[in-house]
């Protein structure tokens, strides 16, 4: 009796160890969003739509202050270069050179696809974290391409989000989702992302390729290529107006 209580004593040690350090999928949330955010950051990317019938690339530059204020102008093809977007809050206006004119994007016109893409404004413009606007809980663990991940459901707190669902698939090691599904408040799926590479950039494990898809769309998807970033660099004031759209 004397020998098996120190045994006991120790597992049960052991036990209570292992559940202190066990992460709430709330935490989970918050690592992966210490990966992904930052005060301000700068990237060039390009996106790849690929369609049933044609292929086009289109190259961006953005610059992101918080999770309010966001610009983009679009480098390349020739036929949209010189296209801006702007961000403020949960206003959103676009310039196009070929008309010269500022358009304010709202309501129904942000889930529009942006440039034939997978990809709608709102989700090119969102840079809300997830803890802010998901309750997170862990459902299961899984492996994704011989990563250990935990499958969390993410359930928005309020209405009024362009997925009031989502299941995402984070690698255990790097904070960073490798895999996610967006649902419809009727639980239908709308589209799904895939991480298919990372990079560690300035300390963090960043997306370098993912895949978009809108399942109600045809073609293969859209590709999302980041060719650079950079986190907590110093952005003029003056990005982040409506006169920077015609500059």
């Amino acid at each position: 009796m004397r020998e098996i209580v120190p045994i006991l004593l120790l597992i049960l040690a052991v036990t209570l160890v292992s559940a202190a350090d066990r992460l709430t999928g709330r935490e989970i949330l918050r690592k992966v969003d210490d990966n992904f955010g930052a005060d301000s950051k700068i990237s060039e990317s390009e996106m790849k739509i690929i369609g049933e019938r044609v292929t086009r690339t289109v190259r961006l530059r953005s610059w992101t202050e918080g999770t309010s204020r966001s610009f983009t102008e679009y480098l390349a093809p020739a036929r949209e270069e010189g296209t801006k977007m702007l961000k403020l809050d949960d206003e959103l206006w676009i310039y196009t050179p070929q008309t010269d004119r500022i358009i304010r994007i709202s309501g129904h016109m942000l889930r529009q696809s942006v440039m034939g893409s997978d990809l709608s404004y709102e989700d090119l413009m969102d840079d809300e974290k997830y803890s802010d606007v998901y309750n997170a809980e862990i459902i299961r663990e899984d492996t994704l391409r011989d990563r250990a991940c935990w499958v969390l459901s993410l359930k928005a707190r309020e209405d009024n989000v362009a997925y009031y669902s989502r299941e995402i698939w984070v690698d255990q090691e790097r904070f960073i989702p490798l895999r996610e599904t967006r649902f419809a408040k009727s639980g239908k799926l709308l589209k799904y992302t895939e991480i298919e590479s990372v990079s560690r950039v300035d300390g963090r494990w960043y997306p370098k390729r993912m895949l978009f898809k809108d399942v109600l769309k045809g073609g293969e998807g859209t590709e999302f290529l980041i060719h650079e970033v950079s986190f907590d660099v110093e952005i003029p004031p003056y990005i982040f107006s409506k006169a920077s759209l015609r500059k």
